[in-house]
């Protein structure tokens, strides 16, 4: 038996050698890919679970800090600055009726102090804008711990 011919009969090893070892590079490129990104995400949100003790409260799941803002601050770092987020926030510090009873209360200080955390470790550059729109809000240390 020739080479050749043996090379012609057994073309369909030789591709599908081909076809499989690049499908290995493309999953070893994406799950690398996957751990850099959950490496900063974790690294991101143990910055702001220390930020959170330091502040007095009990750490939170990184875990759960990880899925939720990511690498990137998810949905807080989408224009934070925004009319709807601040009248969002408004409507979140009330006295917590529904309808005609609500009312505006001085929001706590340290919710206010955590949002601007998440910003500073997540995406610093919104932080100059959250703070400008959000200086003229009276706040208090109103919670308890």
């Amino acid at each position: 038996m020739s080479p050749t011919r043996f090379a012609s009969e057994h073309r369909w090893i030789y591709l599908g050698a081909i076809v499989i070892l690049l499908a290995l590079v493309v999953i070893g490129i994406v799950r690398w890919e996957n751990l850099r990104t959950t490496n900063a995400a974790t690294e991101k949100a143990n910055q702001l679970a220390d930020a959170a003790v330091d502040a007095g409260y009990p750490r939170p799941d990184t875990d759960t800090i990880v899925r939720t803002l990511g690498t990137d601050g998810g949905f807080v770092c989408e224009d934070p600055d925004s009319a709807l987020k601040k009248a969002l926030w408004k409507t979140n510090v009330s006295n917590g009726a529904a309808f005609v009873g609500q009312r505006p209360v001085i929001g706590d200080t340290r919710a206010l102090r955590a949002e601007e955390k998440i910003l500073e470790i997540y995406c610093p550059e919104e932080l100059d804008a959250f703070q400008d729109r959000y200086d003229d809000l009276e706040t208090d240390d109103t919670v308890r711990r």
